[in-house]
């Protein structure tokens, strides 16, 4: 049953920790079952590849094809509604704009010892990006994954994505078409992840692994990192509303179902002063749902994991919402911008009564792909940053070795280290 909870209550911190700590995941155990894919596919490449992609999607692979030509790729993606494929050509200008903005200056300059000093940022060389496969997969997902490499300088971008019974969407072909991903191939699951990761004889392999999947993908990422870098385990979906009298209960229930209708575990909470706001939407809840199309998963959604919350004003709103690190957070207020700077745990802020969340997942600009399950409170969304290394360099004179060198050795033998020290005297004794 829908969590109503009201800050003023006895039990409210109680009943606070136990919307907090609801579990929303599948407790399924599918660790050993990952571990034991990621060693086929490590020992026996592409044979592998081809019998998993056999038995899980039904679907007959040889080495010549697991990667889609690119003759294949054009004829799926010109089946694309006009109207959809100009859609994701504006979503793409859109999230590139944005992302360019984010690309990072290298630094090189002389202190006042006279040490040059900097760092440069550099692409990884090769990122891999999984895709959910079948009809319902979503082609703007690719765009998130895919420009946000391309933009920090990526040059090979790898496509993952399962084709059951053969069923490719043709709207991800296109996605990716327009993203510029270099290579696609047609396998998916935690087979995709070891491939991306440990390579065949047909897939070399990639620096990073980026995008979403079901509990066997996130496993799989789970256990190849450290072999490569991986973006984030990614959770179900949430979103947080704080609202204010000013607020329609009409748009705040339906922004609450956008999310409810990803999963039945996904999250939708609306925090308010206004009791008689909290109620209306309640209703409006209940009332859209008779007519939407993914009623049974948005209405389970809501039913186990939804929660109205009514608390004293919109400062304390701000401090629960800052205890719950939404993926998403809508501040459906009079004054947005003087709420902002309260909130410091969130994956993406929705400011005022015309940003409704689904914009940010198709349209606006910035990154859809966002910490879940709390961890907004020392992660980021996925950026341009995720394909970017940092690497320091230095240089010195004589001059500034020498004005540096005395406490160094020190440090040096101060820690045992009697092979450091002898490194920088050599130098003084020329």
């Amino acid at each position: 049953m829908t969590f109503w909870l009201d800050s003023q209550a006895s039990d409210f911190e109680a009943e606070f920790q136990a919307l907090l700590h609801a579990k929303r995941e599948t407790s399924e155990e599918v660790d050993t079952v990952v571990q034991g894919i990621i060693q086929q596919v490590r020992s026996q490449g592409d044979a592998a590849l081809i019998e998993l992609t056999q038995r899980f999607d039904r679907l007959k692979l040889s080495p010549a094809n697991l990667r889609l030509r690119t003759q294949d790729i054009a004829e799926r993606a010109s089946s694309v509604n006009p109207a959809v494929y100009a859609a994701l050509e504006l979503a793409a200008q859109r999230i590139r704009a944005y992302h360019e903005k984010q690309v990072p200056e290298n630094q090189d300059y002389r202190d006042d010892q006279g040490v040059r000093l900097g760092a440069r940022w550099l692409p990884v060389e090769a990122a891999g990006l999984y895709v959910p496969g079948g009809t319902a997969a979503y082609p703007s997902s690719v765009l998130m994954n895919a420009i946000p490499a391309k933009v920090a300088g990526v040059e090979r971008l790898v496509m993952c994505v399962p084709s059951p019974d053969g069923a490719l969407n043709p709207a991800v072909l296109a996605a990716a078409q327009i993203a510029g991903v270099d290579e696609i191939y047609t396998i998916g699951g935690a087979q995709a992840i070891a491939a991306l990761a440990y390579g065949t004889e047909s897939i070399q392999p990639v620096d990073v692994i980026v995008g979403p999947g079901n509990a066997y993908v996130a496993a799989a990422k789970r256990l190849v990192y450290g072999q490569v870098g991986i973006d984030m385990i990614a959770g179900p979906s949430e979103i947080l509303v704080i609202a204010d009298s000013s607020a329609n209960p009409a748009w705040i229930a339906a922004d609450l179902l956008s999310q409810a209708e990803h999963d039945r575990s996904s999250q939708s909470i609306l925090i308010s002063p206004d009791a008689d706001l909290l109620r209306r939407t309640s209703e409006e809840v209940s009332r859209q749902l008779d007519t939407l199309p993914r009623s049974e998963i948005a209405g389970d959604s809501w039913r186990d994991y939804g929660a109205l919350i009514a608390v004293n004003d919109l400062a304390e709103a701000a401090r629960l919402s800052n205890r719950l690190a939404p993926e998403h957070l809508e501040l459906a207020i009079e004054d947005p911008d003087a709420l902002l700077p309260a909130i410091r745990n969130a994956g993406s802020v929705f400011l005022g009564h015309f940003t409704p969340e689904p914009i940010g997942d198709y349209m606006a600009g910035p990154n859809h792909v966002l910490p879940t399950a709390r961890s907004a409170r020392y992660a980021s969304g996925l950026n341009v940053f995720t394909f970017l290394k940092r690497s320091s360099f230095l240089a010195l004179t004589a001059e500034s070795l020498q004005e540096l060198a005395a406490a160094t050795t020190t440090l040096a033998r101060e820690e045992g280290l009697e092979a450091h020290a002898r490194a920088v005297e050599q130098r003084l004794n020329r």
